[in-house]
């Protein structure tokens, strides 16, 4: 994308190291030519290196992981991430803008560019309708590089999108955009492994609780939902509402979603390939298969990769398509390092070109 390399190596802030996304981005960072990681922050397993917590790192990254309230914190930095939960970037951003200093967000903080959206997401997840910094929200872009690279290379405050959204916002966009689908009845059916839900422990995702069990949950209000039909209806130019259920699956990490939608007539295979085609033939990290081509989430397991493929079901008129992605690389820290180089005008799939590992 850029014909020229950064010579400065980036130095990173990496606040809520110790979480997946945290440490995800860890491991895709310490092999990336262009950048130096300066600090680890977090709240929990402070004090000791961050290879105590996760021993896979020694050797690669060993930096001690400093409490986010010790003054003696460093704080030089080009960009930081918050791989933290709502409401964590939206009260301490604005002082790294204020330095000068670049922000990704993988939280819902920033994925909604006026007080009004956002008061809306928020209402849905269940915090105060309130922003902690509403001034700050129509300088955020929504980090989906695929809908706005050119607005994420100007922007100093990316919200990075919810893994959900992004199997589902990829898997529909060309079939949407390009008028082939009645948009009135678009159905998601996603199903995500457990590191979805995070570190945090919860009962019911403990091993005996997920053994050989699958449910649905959030049915009727998942969080993900509001900018996933906020996406839809900018890139439609119609309101969209759609119907979303998420599965919890006795998987370690991974998303697929089946998607079904009505046809408009004289749509063929032909045409829906060629729709898909035109909108994703230059992006790197998406990947369109043919009718009737069999699709597995260990297919994209620990690589930036959306595999997207195309059916169509003659008898009832209806697009099946199938979009599976790593729900801790494509749907968090693999995203977010795709968003940092194209903010700091580095080649995009720096550091993320890699096929993932099978099985």
């Amino acid at each position: 994308m850029f014909s020229k390399m950064r010579k400065k190596r980036i130095r990173v802030g990496l606040i809520g190291a110790t979480g997946y996304g945290g440490v995800g981005l860890i491991e895709r960072l310490i092999n990336h030519p262009n950048v130096t990681i300066g600090t680890l922050i977090e709240k929990q397993d402070v004090n000791k290196p961050i290879s105590v917590t996760y021993p896979h790192l020694k050797g690669f990254c060993d930096l001690l992981v400093f409490d986010a309230d010790d003054p003696n914190c460093p704080d030089d930095f080009d960009i930081v991430f918050y791989a933290t939960p709502d409401g964590v970037g939206q009260k301490g951003a604005r002082t790294w803008l204020n330095k000068g200093i670049k922000v990704i967000d993988y939280s819902g903080d920033f994925r909604f560019n006026d007080k009004d959206s956002y008061a809306s997401y928020a209402v849905r997840i269940g915090r105060a309708k309130e922003h902690a910094d509403p001034d700050i929200l129509p300088s955020c872009i929504y980090g989906l590089p695929e809908l706005y690279r050119a607005k994420i290379a100007k922007s100093d405050l990316v919200g990075n999108p919810g893994c959900f959204a992004v199997s589902c916002i990829l898997g529909i966009a060309p079939a949407l955009k390009s008028g082939l689908i009645d948009s009135n009845d678009i159905i998601f059916d996603a199903k995500s492994g457990v590191s979805g839900a995070g570190k945090t422990p919860s009962p019911t995702f403990h091993f005996p609780a997920r053994y050989e069990a699958m449910n649905a949950y959030k049915v009727t209000g998942h969080q993900h939902v509001y900018e996933i039909e906020r996406e839809l209806t900018l890139l439609s130019g119609r309101e969209i509402k759609i119907t979303f259920t998420p599965h919890v699956v006795p998987l370690s990490r991974g998303i697929i979603t089946t998607i079904y939608a009505d046809l408009l007539p004289n749509v063929n295979i032909e045409s829906l390939r060629d729709a898909y085609i035109s909108m994703y033939s230059k992006e790197p990290f998406i990947r369109v298969f043919s009718h009737g081509e069999i699709l597995s989430t260990a297919d994209v397991r620990g690589s930036n990769f959306c595999n997207i493929s195309l059916n169509i079901d003659s008898r009832t008129g209806k697009l099946i398509v199938i979009s599976l992605i790593d729900n801790l690389v494509k749907g968090q820290a693999g995203n977010a390092l795709q968003n940092m180089n194209i903010m700091m005008q580095i080649e995009e799939t720096t550091g993320l070109m890699y096929p993932g590992s099978f099985p």
